[in-house]
């Protein structure tokens, strides 16, 4: 692809899924999150694999650290043409009695992050008048689970962001997609009580999703949100 990435939250899961697979493919990828021996082994796996990365560790609803990835990025590679805004926190609870601290952190983390960093990308893609933006939101951002609080709201405002964020941007060539994933067999989830992981999805099937909407023609645009999961239900 000769491209450039920025993936958050790529020190695990569906993030190091998506650094792996698009290194494999030739972009050059920039692993960030905030735990730097998981990126730093995520870069390992990559360079392991014939590819090119650099970790970059950094809390994405801390501005002071986005600017650092972005800098970081046009230092090492002069450009970003990819960003895949997947890092993200769980928390629930009924509104009624649902943590305000818990609230905060769900809402800075998997919406402010994404905003944060979609932001500090735009003025370079519009500048260069390519680019495309991926939000890994979550099936939880479709539905409504009673008790989902923060998780749920955080992922159906993500979807909205995206929306506005491709009509404002598209006639600079940027496109923006979401992917809404069902359950994911990751770090995050692979202690679920009840959890089937036969039936679940795991982090190299949204992989493949990523790379296939990052390689279609530039003038196909792709409805979001765009919903993954499995025929059988994994609760089962």
């Amino acid at each position: 692809m000769g491209k450039v990435a920025i993936i958050t939250g790529s020190g695990s899961g569906i993030g190091r899924g998506i650094a792996k697979e698009l290194a494999k493919h030739g972009t050059r990828v920039i692993v960030c999150g905030r735990r730097k021996e998981k990126i730093d082994e995520t870069v390992e796996q990559i360079w392991s694999g014939g590819g090119g990365a650099i970790a970059v560790e950094a809390d994405v609803s801390q501005p002071v650290d986005v600017d650092h990835v972005i800098k970081t990025t046009l230092e090492s590679y002069e450009k970003v043409d990819i960003l895949i805004n997947n890092a993200g926190v769980s928390g629930g609870g009924s509104i009624h009695n649902h943590d305000a601290a818990v609230w905060n952190r769900v809402l800075d983390v998997n919406l402010g992050g994404a905003f944060l960093m979609t932001r500090a990308v735009l003025p370079h893609m519009r500048t260069q008048g390519s680019g495309h933006i991926i939000n890994i939101s979550s099936e939880s951002g479709l539905e409504y689970y009673q008790g989902n609080g923060a998780y749920g709201v955080s992922k159906h405002a993500l979807n909205a962001l995206g929306e506005y964020v491709q009509r404002e941007n598209q006639d600079f060539n940027i496109r923006v997609n979401t992917i809404c994933p069902g359950m994911v067999v990751s770090e995050m989830t692979i202690d679920t009580p009840g959890l089937d992981h036969e039936k679940c999805l795991y982090p190299e099937d949204i992989a493949d999703l990523v790379l296939w909407l990052l390689t279609r023609r530039p003038n196909i645009k792709i409805g979001t949100p765009i919903l993954i999961q499995t025929m059988q239900n994994p609760w089962e």
